[in-house]
């Protein structure tokens, strides 16, 4: 599903971190080595189809590297 992000993203928590993460040697290989976190949020996306629509996001950051591989969990939360 492609979307795109419109304004901030609220209510950020942590899921895991380091090691922890499922996919974690994969992200130090892809990305570089950091201290990676997995994160969820809320925040307005932009559908292909034009909606605008509240949904919970999860994905991967690090300190070092920034924001990567951003998910919408379904169902929308509107």
């Amino acid at each position: 599903m492609d979307f795109e992000i419109v304004g901030e993203i609220k209510q950020i928590e942590t899921i895991s971190r380091g090691s922890s993460i499922r996919n974690h040697a994969r992200l130090q290989r892809q990305y570089g080595q950091g201290k990676w976190r997995k994160l969820k949020g809320v925040a307005y996306v932009s559908l292909i189809d034009g909606s605008v629509r509240l949904a919970e996001l999860h994905w991967y950051q690090a300190d070092n590297i920034g924001k990567k591989e951003f998910k919408i969990k379904l169902p929308f939360l509107d």
